[in-house]
């Protein structure tokens, strides 16, 4: 068996159990848009992970509650968020988030829930093998596995600001677009103006003469 495919595979048989949903949703104006997520026990870690990727100033509401209806996280006109939290009862979660004060733009909403398990496989040991050579390899496997987090969470920090740089360009874009378009059409009227000028001109100057 290859190394990689061996690292892989104790990695996976390593880390946690975790369910987890990414999205990408349009939310319009005027709109609030609740997505649920649910427990099977008490005291699962649950993280919540959000970024507006375009759309007015890239920023939306939020609240996460819980079963009883119990405000857990809320935020007003944040652009991204990043949290870990408890879940204490098992049920269904809600994270909802919240576009009325939009009064036309939309917004794109990039979006992660998981739900994880926090209890560990243990790894499969081999005849021959002491207990303190698996301990070092399960500790190598769980920093790997905390620097494959880290590099997925860069990776979307990342791709967040690339969207909304996008976003700011192709907006710029339009502005110039629309201010040459403008400037144009005032050139023309300027050139069509002096034409008129010149001819009332021209013609006030032949009465004159007759």
């Amino acid at each position: 068996m290859r190394l990689p495919t061996l690292f892989a595979g104790l990695i996976a048989c390593l880390i946690t159990n975790v369910t987890a949903t990414a999205l990408t949703y349009n939310i319009a104006a005027h709109e609030k848009a609740c997505f649920y997520a649910e427990t099977k026990k008490d005291y699962e870690k649950v993280a919540f992970y959000f970024a507006v990727q375009s759309g007015g100033s890239f920023d939306v509401d939020y609240i996460v509650e819980g079963p009883n209806g119990k405000i857990i996280i809320q935020g007003e006109k944040e652009r991204q968020g990043d949290f870990v939290f408890t879940a204490q009862q098992a049920g269904h979660y809600s994270f909802c988030f919240n576009n009325e004060m939009s009064t036309f733009a939309d917004k794109f909403v990039d979006f992660e829930i998981a739900v994880e398990n926090e209890s560990r496989a243990t790894l499969p040991s081999k005849q021959g093998t002491s207990p303190e050579q698996t301990s070092v390899l399960e500790e190598s496997i769980y920093k790997i596995s905390g620097q494959i987090s880290t590099i997925t969470r860069n990776q979307k920090y990342f791709r967040t600001r690339e969207n909304r740089n996008f976003a700011t360009v192709h907006s710029t874009e339009g502005r110039i677009v629309r201010f040459s378009m403008i400037q144009i059409g005032l050139i023309i009227a300027m050139g069509a103006l002096q034409v008129v000028v010149v001819r009332f001109f021209f013609q006030g100057a032949r009465k004159g003469y007759v």
